[in-house]
């Protein structure tokens, strides 16, 4: 990357930073005066029943985030508080008269649509105040700009509904539950007989009473949002008796295990509510979703609670059921078949697409790994050396059949090998090759779902690679940001954000309609503040813990807490002038890392005294034994390490060119080579013809229709022979679940360099908005940002060069589906 691109993106983030911040506060602000009006009619729920007592934080979305509960605990109930719209706009300004400041009272005089955005995401219902209106009204609801549409299942998939009238008040009631992920409403006025007020609109939100323990700030404040927002994304899914695992009601708002993972990870260090950890350990201790990988990772989080808490009560409760899913594992091992499902990632079998696909093989075996190496390594300190022997055994054994199978760990994939990695099995050679053929590439390292990036970014730690890592905790989590999240997506790709625009309808695909708000994303809470703050337990219940802060060239200082049963660990690091303070609390002890690029050789003062218990390894010089109490550590720091050069966010294909103008006259412009006209005779009547450097064409998870027959519409094609026009299409499967996605894989017997022509028809005018995406066949790396599709009614082509077997991903945005007609190479 040169100085001149390295300059944009640091004024960029910088702009990104200082908008992020803007936000926040205007959102605090907004905030007193929204919590303190209660509902007018008799809601489900108690009002919120403790005070602001807490620091408020500008990053943070939460408008709850300095609210103290006395005592919050599992068993606590819902609570509930109001919201009021941060803007409200309306379609036509003719027919309103707004109250001061544009706010309520709003007088409705004509038909119109209001349009009110919250600021944040909530886990709430839409209500308004009116005396008596006349005509037709209607309510929306979602987490983008547009009223939501979700898949079939749901009580009410699409999220617009006559409201119920109760007295006074008018409340959008989607589901039995009530809530929705709301973001943004609408109250559409149809209809009017006479004029009348909208006294009052707000959110009613639901909240488990939960309060921060934790906390987390640096000097890039885009890193402290992100660390709140992971937070915040939790805390919106928390269910009286569960960590729940979606916001928005599509039909599957429950506790799945695999997702529970990340989330209670967060939530440990954010809140600290480990009784609420453990209480959704036995909740899900006996489910696995049917995906084979859920029960390992109810195993992972197992180790952490018991690595955090230390509670061997619990731990001895849950052995047998941890050893019967580590001990099914082993038996399932090499038979990796029926695995439902290990992610979202193209890499990954695309969800339940193909889950038993080769990669997703190795990322259950590798993922079984390291929950034996780490369930072995808390079996040592439980005094169970019979279990810790056995797990350690089928490590050996099985990680010695991986390395002779053809060389097969160094063939693994990013996923698999970042579970490798992080079991702490991997040996040296095995770390390089993984970094060079498959962490190097800014964009190869990204993967679709937040929660399989967070097992890459952990990975890249255990690599020392710290600076790497934080590049792409900005493309991953802070892109959410900048897309316009206060929670984080259920998956994510950094070119949304100029395909779709900011709080734009997101692109849906094999993970059905998608989630805004999913604390499976949540992870890299629990990542800022074990490898940033570097804050980690040692033994078992922060007995012993160590401190070693992982800050980039570009981050001075890093502060926070951390909530254990012993009570808060509290750290402030300030590399800049050489300076740590930390607060050891109750019975633990602990050891303190000074990163060897910020210490010059010198004196350690601890307390003002020279320090003498010291150690080091390569990177770091340690303190040891620091028992309870108040520490100021100081020493010489280094002077400033010149910034990191990043690798830049490439990729291998251009967008493709779009062509308004051919329309169905293609035959004097593409196809000289080959093309598929889809179901263009009838359903299933593909007119077609392959080049012969291509052995196959595969349309996968399609539907079919056949438009029209003989028609003189310019749009439809025109036939292979005469000037005979027809039209059919394949079309995405919309509203069944995870069917708003259709694949094409186009299989070469040679690379070579061809052009690619996909000829789309919004045939019925349904606005349809689609989205396009562009893989390696083999290798299923994402070649092209993702490129959106509307405004097609008239016809369109896109046109891209490719010189590879390729698969082409065709998403749904909005619309009835995703429509593509026909396919032309040349």
């Amino acid at each position: 990357m040169d100085s001149s691109t390295s300059l944009r993106m640091g004024k960029f983030l910088i702009i990104s930073v200082l908008l992020l911040q803007v936000q926040g506060f205007l959102m605090g602000q907004h905030l007193s005066r929204s919590l303190t009006v209660q509902s007018k009619m008799v809601e489900p729920f108690p009002f919120i029943s403790g005070k602001f007592s807490g620091k408020e934080i500008p990053e943070s979305p939460d408008p709850l985030v300095g609210y103290k509960w006395g005592k919050s605990s599992a068993n606590d109930g819902l609570e509930i508080y109001v919201l009021h719209p941060k803007s409200i706009t309306c379609n036509q300004p003719g027919q309103v008269k707004f109250g001061n400041d544009n706010s309520l009272p709003i007088k409705i005089n004509g038909p119109c649509d209001l349009f009110f955005d919250f600021g944040r995401e909530n886990a709430g219902w839409l209500e308004f105040d009116s005396d008596n209106p006349g005509g037709k009204i209607e309510m929306s609801i979602s987490e983008y700009r547009e009223p939501a549409i979700l898949n079939a299942g749901a009580h009410h998939p699409i999220k617009t509904l006559v409201p119920i009238r109760h007295g006074s008040t008018y409340r959008l009631e989607l589901n039995d539950e009530l809530y929705e992920g709301v973001r943004f409403g609408w109250i559409h006025i149809k209809t009017v007989n006479r004029p009348f007020n909208i006294n009052d609109v707000r959110l009613v939100c639901q909240v488990k009473p939960t309060n921060y323990q934790g906390s987390f700030s640096c000097s890039n404040p885009l890193l402290t949002r992100i660390w709140y927002t992971g937070a915040y994304t939790v805390k919106l899914n928390l269910q009286k008796d569960f960590f729940g695992a979606i916001l928005m009601e599509r039909s599957d708002r429950f506790s799945w295990t695999g997702d529970a993972y990340p989330s209670q990870a967060a939530s440990m260090v954010a809140f600290g509510n480990y009784d609420f950890v453990r209480k959704n350990l036995f909740h899900t201790s006996t489910q696995s979703n049917s995906i084979a990988s859920y029960p390992i990772y109810w195993v992972l989080s197992l180790i952490d609670y018991s690595n955090y808490t230390g509670d061997q009560g619990t731990l001895s409760e849950l052995t047998e059921n941890a050893c019967q899913k580590l001990d099914t594992a082993y038996t399932h091992f090499d038979q990796t078949k029926g695995l439902a499902f290990n992610g979202w990632d193209e890499r990954l079998g695309a969800g339940f697409e193909n889950p038993d696909c080769l990669e997703s093989q190795f990322v259950y075996q590798t993922l079984i790994i390291q929950a034996w190496e780490k369930f072995g390594q808390l079996m040592k300190w439980k005094g169970r050396n019979d279990l810790a022997e056995k797990y350690e055994r089928f490590v050996s054994e099985k990680m010695a059949q991986l390395r002779r199978t053809k060389g097969r760990v160094k063939n693994l994939g990013i996923h698999a090998a970042s579970n490798l990695l992080n079991s702490g099995v991997a040996n040296r050679e095995e770390e390089e090759v993984f970094w060079k053929n498959l962490f190097i590439d800014r964009l190869q390292r990204l993967s679709y779902s937040p929660f399989n990036q967070l097992f890459i970014v952990q990975a890249m730690a255990k690599m020392g690679k710290y600076e790497e890592a934080l590049t792409t905790i900005n493309d991953c989590w802070g892109g959410q940001l900048r897309y316009g999240g206060t929670s984080f997506f259920e998956v994510y790709r950094p070119s949304w954000n100029d395909a779709v625009g900011r709080n734009g309808a997101p692109v849906n695909n094999q993970c059905g309609y998608t989630s805004l708000a999913h604390p499976w994303s949540a992870g890299i809470t629990k990542w800022l503040t074990e490898e940033m703050m570097g804050i980690k337990p040692t033994t078992p219940g922060f007995s012993t813990f160590i401190v070693k802060p992982n800050l980039s060239s570009e981050i001075d200082w890093v502060k926070g807490a951390v909530p254990t049963l012993q009570g808060i660990i509290e750290l402030s690091y300030n590399k800049k002038i050489g300076e740590i303070k930390l607060k050891v609390p109750g019975k633990t002890i602990a050891k303190v890392g000074i990163p060897k690029t910020a210490y010059k050789i010198g004196n350690i003062l601890v307390n003002g005294k020279k320090a003498t218990q010291i150690s080091d390894d390569q990177n770091y010089v340690f303190i040891e034994n620091l028992p309870c109490g108040l520490y100021t550590i100081k020493f010489q720091p280094r002077a400033t390490i010149a910034l990191l050069t990043r690798e830049a966010l490439t990729y291998n294909l251009q967008p493709a060119t779009e062509d308004s103008i051919t329309r169905g006259n293609w035959k004097s412009k593409y196809g000289s080579k080959g093309y598929i006209l889809c179901n263009y005779d009838s359903i299933n009547g593909n007119c077609k013809k392959l080049p012969d450097f291509m052995d196959g064409i595969d349309f996968r998870l399609n539907g079919n229709v056949h438009l029209t027959g003989t028609t003189p519409d310019l749009r439809a094609l025109m036939s292979l022979q005469g000037n005979e026009r027809k039209l059919g299409a394949v079309v995405t499967q919309d509203p069944s679940p995870c069917l708003q996605t259709m694949t094409i894989d186009i299989h070469c017997i040679t690379n070579q360099s061809y052009q690619i022509a996909l000829y789309m028809v919004d045939w019925e005018g349904e606005a349809r908005r689609s989205a396009l995406e562009v893989f390696d066949l083999n290798n299923k790396e994402l070649l092209m940002p993702v490129q959106q599709i509307k405004d097609y009614q008239n016809g369109k082509y896109l046109v891209l060069r490719v010189d590879r077997s390729i698969r082409l991903r065709i998403n749904q945005i909005r619309g009835r589906n995703a429509s593509l007609s026909a396919l032309f190479i040349d």
